[in-house]
């Protein structure tokens, strides 16, 4: 009759580091489409919020609203402007591309510093016919934001065409 081999313990803790680390849940790799999933996002959110309350008057009268539609023409251009990088959108993705001397994400951030132009003129100076309204929107803020994120990402488009 032989006896047991007696309890062998475990390897070292020295050893530890050769054993493969853990990856993360998600690489840079994955992130490749960010960049025209976030243009028509913004693009859209863009283009809604020039139907959301720019400017908030209230009184003796209940709280009443302007929308960006209504506030003239730059207005109205923030709204042509998220369609029109919306449109870049479904062009790409329909196989039509802009020529190789345009290149498209060069397109999406001028589309958006016009479009933060013009809704931070809105922002800052107030058309005389909406005197009474005094208070600023959400939907003003929200043009902001979608302007600047048309911005953040045409430089994502600009960094994955590199």
């Amino acid at each position: 009759m032989q006896t047991p081999d007696p309890y062998q313990s475990p390897a070292p803790e020295e050893e530890d580091w050769l054993a493969p680390q853990p990856r993360p849940a998600r690489s840079f790799e994955d992130l490749s489409g960010l960049g025209v999933r976030l243009t028509w996002v913004a693009g859209l959110l863009l283009a809604i919020s020039a139907f959301t309350d720019w400017y908030v008057g209230s009184g003796p009268a209940p709280t009443t609203t302007v929308t960006g539609w209504t506030t003239g023409a730059l207005g109205k251009l923030v709204f042509f402007i998220g369609l029109a990088v919306l449109a870049l959108v479904v062009l790409r993705e329909s196989g039509i591309e802009l020529p190789a001397t345009v290149p498209e994400s060069l397109v999406v951030i001028a589309l958006g510093a016009l479009s933060t132009v013009f809704v931070l003129i809105r922002l800052i100076s107030v058309p005389d016919e909406f005197f009474g309204w005094r208070g600023r929107g959400i939907g003003i803020f929200i043009s902001l934001l979608a302007s600047l994120v048309v911005i953040v990402a045409g430089l994502l488009r600009a960094g994955e065409e590199l």
